[in-house]
């Protein structure tokens, strides 16, 4: 009876299984949500740099020169 009862407390070898596969799908969903946040960091960072660059007038018509086209 002793027996019995100790194979119904322990976990099966399925659920296990489970475990370990709901373990690591949370681990992969976890490192998706850094990298996401991230990717978004990184891409609030470069908005807000060209939002507050200043932007030269005369730039367009300096590289238009440097590859040998008319100016506007």
């Amino acid at each position: 009876m002793t027996t019995a009862t100790l194979r119904l407390v322990s976990p099966t070898r399925f659920e296990r299984l489970l475990q370990r596969i709901a373990t690591a799908l949370a681990g992969h969903v976890e490192r998706r949500i850094v990298a996401r946040a991230e990717r978004r960091e990184l891409a609030h960072d470069l908005l807000r740099e060209q939002q507050t660059r200043r932007h030269d007038p005369h730039e367009v018509d300096r590289l238009l020169a440097t590859v040998g086209l008319s100016r506007r």
